[in-house]
């Protein structure tokens, strides 16, 4: 319908061979440690709405994050909590800043 606003769509940016939550490893260990994570990044009530709903992909140990946060703090606290977690090496950053809607 004319005049609605579009529902959001991240086709456009999941065609690049980037994770996407298909990507997900299906082993406990995969699975507990994309827990561990979630639950570290949702229970930290400082950060925004978008933080909290990231996309967390573990696949053979290794971490992808993807998605907006409000700023480079929240993505610096989010990659901190996933590497505190799983560990340096094992994490990929890919959270972007979402523009200001105001």
């Amino acid at each position: 319908m004319p005049g609605l606003p579009q529902a959001p769509d991240n086709t456009g940016a999941n065609k690049n061979n980037a994770k996407t939550a298909e990507d997900q490893g299906t082993s406990p260990a995969d699975r507990e440690l994309a827990a561990k994570i979630r639950k570290s990044v949702t229970d930290d009530k400082a950060l925004s709405t978008y933080a909290h709903n990231v996309k967390i992909i573990v696949n053979n140990g290794a971490v992808t994050l993807r998605g907006p946060v409000r700023g480079d703090s929240e993505k610096l606290a989010i990659g901190n909590k996933a590497t505190s977690i799983a560990g340096t090496s094992k994490v990929s950053n890919e959270l972007t800043i979402a523009p200001d809607t105001k």
